[in-house]
């Protein structure tokens, strides 16, 4: 694949992660919580990915025991709880505001990496906390009149997705040398299948799908944002350096702002556009800095 066609497939991945907001307003108008948008994401998305793996990848389902450990963390305390959570912040103010706190896992990752990892904090990451911190306060209106524009609840909610969405990575980062991304995310969302369905309330809500809208968001939300937005990040990433692809996927919440504007009536301040555009920017600054000590490392060791 052409340098120009892998980042053309990283940058519709996460585009089409950024279109969520689109499939799940719906939903919510039918009656749908955020925690039964979370079940009907993960049910189907597990159906779609265990499919796509019985026909092209069905050596790689083959796992061992001991590792679903880390799949049920990843599945449960991550995919779960960061769903949630962002579902949740989306449904009480906007999708904006809940793509730009997610945006603070970058944040969440370099903290628990170096509790975990033994990865060092450097000035750089520091630099990147403190602007995102300045960032997620302009965006929620503490600054710069420190008045909060928005529930403290829906805050500490935001930031939360965040903070699951970061488990992933130290959940995912334990077994990715033993399995691909397609086998690890398949039994993430297993485990995030089976904890949904046995703690969901969203199969009583079964009637509601007999409007056609119900079920395009559903499939869209399941295929477009999830399964297809997925292989096409992945697919570009295979093919560009990590640190361009991680950049590139700061186009997710770009996009999601846009669409948040345009079509849910998002309606955002200037102080506001400030306030993402530092978070953003956080977010690269710590993820450029992690590749370049990872090439560093491997550079030691040969």
């Amino acid at each position: 694949m052409s340098k120009t066609k892998a980042y053309l497939c990283a940058l519709s991945g996460a585009a089409a992660w950024g279109l969520i907001g689109i499939f799940v307003a719906p939903l919510y108008v039918r009656g749908f919580t955020a925690w039964d948008v979370v079940a009907i994401r993960a049910v189907l998305s597990f159906a779609f990915l265990f499919l796509l793996m019985l026909l092209f990848f069905r050596p790689q389902l083959r796992t061992r025991f001991r590792d679903h450990l880390f799949f049920a963390g990843a599945g449960i305390l991550s995919m779960v709880f960061f769903n949630y959570f962002y579902f949740e912040v989306f449904a009480q103010s906007s999708l904006s505001l809940a793509v730009t706190l997610l945006y603070t896992g970058p944040l969440f990752v370099t903290v628990l990496s170096r509790l975990f990892f033994k990865e060092p904090f450097t000035s750089r990451k520091m630099f990147a906390l403190v602007l995102a911190i300045v960032g997620c306060a302009f965006v929620v209106g503490l600054l710069p009149f420190w008045e909060a524009q928005v529930p403290f609840h829906v805050f500490v909610m935001g930031i939360l997705s965040g903070f699951c969405f970061a488990l992933y990575s130290i959940f995912g980062k334990a077994v990715a040398d033993r399995y691909s991304a397609v086998t690890i995310s398949t039994y993430t969302f297993f485990y995030a299948g089976i904890f949904m369905v046995l703690t969901g309330d969203a199969w009583g809500k079964l009637d509601a799908f007999i409007y056609p809208d119900v079920w395009i968001s559903a499939l869209l939300l399941t295929i477009v944002s999830t399964v297809l937005g997925y292989l096409l990040y992945t697919t570009g990433l295979k093919h560009i350096e990590a640190s361009n692809a991680s950049i590139l996927g700061t186009v997710e919440p770009i996009v999601a702002v846009i669409t948040g504007v345009l079509f849910l009536g998002d309606y955002l301040m200037f102080w506001q556009v400030i306030g993402i555009a530092l978070v953003l920017y956080s977010a690269i600054l710590v993820t450029r800095n992690s590749h370049k000590i990872s090439k560093r490392k491997a550079g030691v060791q040969q």
